[in-house]
Parts: structure tokens; sequence; C-alpha cells
């Protein structure tokens, strides 16, 4: 990310507030570009969305090719086996794109972190782990370790959506991040849906009505 600016959508009257969306492993900031117009957010919505590129480092579980990657995947137990420095760093990458919106305008409590599979860990990671509450917190086919770390935040909305037949990352996984982060009181909105790895119509509406409540209806 250091090397790359952020791909950014404004919206056509001032932003008051921001999506910072993560992709996955070995894609870039372009991934979910195209899904914006798809949200069904209303036409005055003003809301930016930035969209980061991870750095490209080595993958030790893909022969420590180089790719962009948010912190390195080790082996196939990716619940226990951690890269917790890599999540570190990537956060206060995270810390810095929130406070240059802040610097722009947007107030912390008009942010909203958004990510998928690898990305979706560093936006739960994050968004649980800044100074202050955000709007929200969006993790999309991801998982969630080191929970027992979070505790600031519990009132901050955060949906978490999961496909019931993913390859890559095990549905179980998705389900465990729900009941752990509402075992220890996060106000957690579900979705499960029958889709591998990837997202699906119905879930990008469910996105959408989403940011509709966090960002546009919200006072």
């Amino acid at each position: 990310m250091a090397e790359d600016m952020p791909i950014i959508v404004e919206p056509s009257s001032p932003a008051k507030a921001a999506v910072i969306w993560l992709h996955g492993l070995g894609a870039d900031g372009s991934d979910f570009v195209d899904i914006v117009p798809s949200l069904g957010l209303p036409a005055d919505h003003a809301i930016r969305f930035v969209f980061p590129h991870a750095p490209v480092q080595p993958v030790t579980i893909n022969g420590g090719m180089a790719m962009r990657s948010w912190f390195d995947i080790r082996s196939m137990d990716i619940l226990e086996d951690v890269d917790s420095a890599g999540i570190r760093v990537s956060c206060h990458q995270v810390y810095k794109l929130i406070e240059q919106q802040r610097v722009a305008g947007v107030a912390s409590d008009r942010i909203v972190l958004a990510g998928f599979s690898q990305g979706g860990l560093i936006a739960l990671h994050a968004g649980l782990s800044y100074d202050h509450p955000l709007a929200g917190v969006m993790a999309l086919s991801t998982w969630c370790p080191l929970v027992e770390q979070f505790y600031l935040h519990r009132e901050m909305p955060i949906f978490i959506a999961h496909g019931e037949q993913d390859p890559v990352v095990p549905f179980a996984l998705g389900a465990k991040a729900r009941d752990d982060l509402s075992a220890k009181g996060y106000a957690v909105e579900w979705h499960a849906y029958p889709m591998q790895h990837q997202v699906c119509l119905d879930e990008i509406e469910a996105i959408g009505a989403w940011l509709r409540q966090v960002l546009v209806e919200a006072p």
C-alpha cells in the first residue's frame, strides 16, 4: 500500500462519510470497485469509497511467491498459525487511511472499514482496535483469530457474511468469528449464502442495505 495510491470513488455530492474496502489475497484495490453502483445507495449518498492496495510481499503457503497480501499465510491452519506481526503492520496502514479521511473532513464515526477474506480480517482487527469508534465494520468471507485481544467498541455495528460452500476460508471459521465476537458482546449482523469464496447478488443487496443503515440513515 505504501507503493500505490488507493483507488477512490467520489460521490456526486461532497463526501460526508467513507468506506475503506480491503481486497483479498492476490487481488488489488480494483477488485470491488465495480460493486459500488450495484449497492442500491441513494443518488445523494455522499459516501466516498476508498480501495487501497495491499503491499506486494512473499506468501509462504504459495511457495514464497510475492503477491499483494495484507499479511503472510504460513500454513493451512489459518486460525492458529497467525502472522500477528503482519496483521499489526497492516492495521497501522489502515489507521493512516482513516486519519487521511478525518483530515479530509470525514469524522471517524462516519467511516466503515470493509474487507474480503484477508481484507476482512484486517478490517475487523483494525476497526476493533482503533482508538475511536467507527460507523461499523463489514467482514466478508473471512475469519477472526486473536479475538481475545478485542475489548473496544462493543456497540459498533459489525456485518459478517460467508459462503456455505467456501473452500478457501471454511464456513465454520466464519461462523466461529460470528460466535466469538457475539460472545464478547459485539453487535454482529450475520448472513450466510449458498456460494463459495466470492460475493453474490443477494449479499451485495444486503451490504447496500446495511451501508444505508449505518451511513445514510444514521443521524
